[in-house]
């Protein structure tokens, strides 16, 4: 039986602002050690089902910042759209308040945009900065111009714990023969796509003309069926981009598109891998190009190199004119901002945006529906089993999901879909809300690719007129399961 997680903190006494900690700034109280400030933010999580970090207190905040080495994210008003001049005026503003806010209140020289900046930022209006302030950071929040400040680099005490979440991808060579099933010209269609009948959708669409994107931990560069066989089998004129947006520290150069966690592999293979022979999986949009972002490390969303590089993931997304479909299967209880102003950003450029409900880790299985999949513009996507609406051993739910997809046998939890190793033909296991999030996202390029002059909300309609829910909607899973075919039929009307 889980133990409650406000009841474990407060049996062990961090539910009170006990300020027992070294102090890390001259002019700030007692900063929360990190058990204390988890404490704090889980219960509001808890309390209100969501974080805001506007309605945390500022020791709180602080130490926050504190422990993520005082570097903050902070959004500011947007000026009008298309007004650049106006936007560079507004970051000026910002940045000249900064220094001399921070000059002021710790009697040092004020400090250039050079060495106050963390990131640059070009687009979205946020400045990425290092204030190691208590009194700016109050002053700050205080300012009519600034929407937020939050960490940027901020890790749990759980996750100080644990390293690589999400990352692994091994193949399977004893997988049961009723898991898959063999098409020409020799490639392997995992059980689940079956259950939503994508194969009858691909009489009609396999994704050909549609660009989707998947924003993760890369592909791998070992696995050729996302490099150089991509256009094999049909058809051979799509085409596959390898884009990196992160960086290992906020000093270093970006480090390129290649996977070395294997999460982003699965997904960019359940979602767009070739049909062709050899015996490796197809996805669900075997016809559709794709571009394979690495904007994280693993799959949560917590390091500031990561907030980063799923922003500028988005960004590049957004400002793709050829980009239809956007899948994110990443996530965090905690909330980002700045993530949440990149997937505005996209989303006001017609984008499809889907994000996974939540894979349970220990510090999340009491949790939710995460963040971003909580944004009303995303579509949030979570897995179930062959039992009925029960959802799948690693799998979050709640009001905000709004499709599911089958994910794993009721009979054996180890027996879920089947994606793209790292390398090789065999495929590895994968399930969770991540793969129903990546196989929602094949389903929307389908449906798309076969009638291009559709809207973004045209083919959510369409996806919504074909789950076996729908107009009805669960309180944990939403319109239910997609048939493939269905929706892809509809789009043809």
């Amino acid at each position: 039986m889980r133990m409650h997680i406000l009841g474990a903190l407060a049996s062990a006494g961090l539910l009170l602002p006990a300020c027992t900690a070294t102090d890390l700034s001259a002019d700030a109280p007692m900063t929360l050690t990190r058990a204390e400030v988890d404490a704090n933010l889980y219960q509001q999580l808890e309390t209100e089902g969501e974080l805001d970090w506007n309605a945390v207190d500022d020791l709180t905040l602080w130490s926050a910042i504190a422990h993520g080495e005082y570097m903050v994210s902070v959004g500011y008003q947007s000026p009008k759209a298309d007004d650049d001049d106006a936007a560079a005026a507004a970051r000026g503003d910002i940045l000249q308040f900064i220094a001399r806010d921070l000059a002021e209140t710790t009697g040092t020289a004020e400090k250039s945009t050079k060495d106050l900046l963390v990131f640059d930022e070009e687009v979205l209006p946020v400045v990425d900065v290092v204030v190691d302030s208590y009194e700016t950071l109050v002053n700050l929040r205080a300012h009519a111009d600034v929407r937020y400040v939050e960490p940027l680099g901020y890790h749990t005490e759980d996750e100080l714990q644990k390293s690589s979440a999400g990352c692994s991808n091994d193949p399977d060579n004893a997988i049961p023969s009723a898991d898959f099933e063999t098409i020409s010209p020799g490639a392997t269609v995992p059980w689940n796509f079956v259950e939503a009948n994508i194969p009858e959708a691909w009489e009609l669409s396999t994704g050909e003309g549609v660009t989707a994107v998947v924003i993760d931990t890369g592909t791998s560069a070992n696995q050729p069926r996302l490099g150089t066989q991509f256009a094999a089998g049909s058809p051979s004129t799509r085409s596959i981009e390898r884009v990196g947006t992160f960086r290992s520290y906020w000093w270093q150069s970006l480090d390129g598109p290649d996977d070395d966690c294997g999460h982003g592999t699965l997904m960019a293979g359940t979602l767009a891998a070739p049909r062709a022979a050899g015996g490796a999986i197809v996805g669900v949009a075997h016809g559709a190009n794709l571009i394979a972002i690495r904007a994280t490390d693993d799959v949560i969303l917590n390091g500031s190199t990561e907030k980063k590089g799923v922003a500028d993931a988005l960004v590049f997304a957004a400002n793709r004119s050829d980009v239809r479909v956007i899948s994110m299967s990443l996530g965090h209880v905690f909330s980002s901002s700045r993530i949440a102003d990149a997937i505005r950003y996209a989303h006001d450029r017609g984008k499809l945006i889907f994000a996974a409900a939540g894979t349970s880790t220990s510090f999340t299985n009491w949790a939710g529906v995460v963040f971003p999949a909580t944004m009303d513009e995303t579509v949030a996507v979570t897995g179930i089993d062959t039992s009925g609406y029960v959802r799948c051993d690693t799998c979050h739910a709640g009001s905000a999901v709004d499709f599911v997809a089958i994910m794993q046998r009721a009979e054996d939890g180890d027996r879920t879909s089947l994606s793209l190793a790292m390398s090789g033909n065999v495929p590895g296991r994968v399930g969770g809300s991540s793969t129903a999030t990546a196989t929602m996202a094949g389903i929307a390029t389908l449906v798309w690719a076969r009638n291009p002059s559709l809207s973004r909300d045209q083919v959510l309609q369409i996806l919504k007129d074909a789950s076996d829910l729908y107009p009805n909607r669960d309180s944990k899973f939403g319109f239910g399961t997609v048939d493939a075919a269905l929706a892809v039929s509809m789009a043809s009307r």
